[in-house]
């Protein structure tokens, strides 16, 4: 099983094992809950990657999340170059 990053709901950023034929995965969310993640791939020309996205969410508000995250890590990174 290859591991894959899963973004949103309670398990946001993640990376968990799961098997590669799945179309979805429900994971525990609270004592009584589960969160559904549905596959779904981030692609930029030739490059994609396999993710598990919250059923909430739509591939547009994953890249926002994405890039947001990213950015506010980049801004307080120790080693950032400005």
């Amino acid at each position: 099983m290859q591991s894959y990053l899963f973004i949103g709901g309670s398990q946001d950023g993640i990376n968990v094992p799961a098997p590669d034929y799945v179309r979805d995965v429900q994971l525990p969310a609270r004592i009584t809950d589960k969160d559904v993640y549905v596959r779904d791939s981030l692609s930029v020309g030739d490059a994609s990657i396999i993710i598990f996205r919250h059923e909430n969410l739509t591939p547009e508000l994953v890249l926002e999340r994405m890039v947001s995250h990213y950015k506010a890590w980049a801004a307080n990174h120790p080693h950032r170059r400005w």
